[in-house]
């Protein structure tokens, strides 16, 4: 995976070898994403359930997983436009680099450190 390629330098630039480990990266998360969503929500719902508290239960259970990878996905498919549009590591909020380490690890990240801290706190 891109961790092993590129862990050790230090330098917060991404270099043409970052951006493309890094796409190869995103492009492996949204075909997971794409399947996890497909088999999250391709399980019909139980019909002949006597109790509805549990077949509730069982929806939300299937349901919030569903939800999440497509939240993800949606992450995953922005950053991949961003990458294609030249507007890559970069962040939303204050427009500076975010950190090449912390995109390595989340290349669907869309905001640099401190940023995300302020978003938190607010939270």
């Amino acid at each position: 995976m891109v961790n092993t390629r590129i862990t050790g330098r230090r330098d917060r630039r991404l270099t043409p070898e970052d951006l493309a480990a890094l796409r190869d990266s995103l492009h492996e998360q949204r075909l997971f994403r794409e399947e996890q969503v497909r088999q999250l929500t391709a399980a019909p719902p139980r019909t002949d359930d006597p109790d509805p508290r549990a077949s509730a239960a069982r929806t939300e259970v299937r349901t919030e997983p569903a939800a999440s990878a497509r939240m993800v996905l949606a992450d995953v498919e922005a950053a991949l436009r961003r990458l294609a549009e030249g507007r890559y590591g970069h962040c939303h909020l204050c427009r500076r680099p975010i950190d090449r380490a912390h995109l390595m690890i989340v290349p669907q990240a869309r905001y640099c450190a401190r940023c995300r801290q302020v978003r938190e706190v607010a939270r």
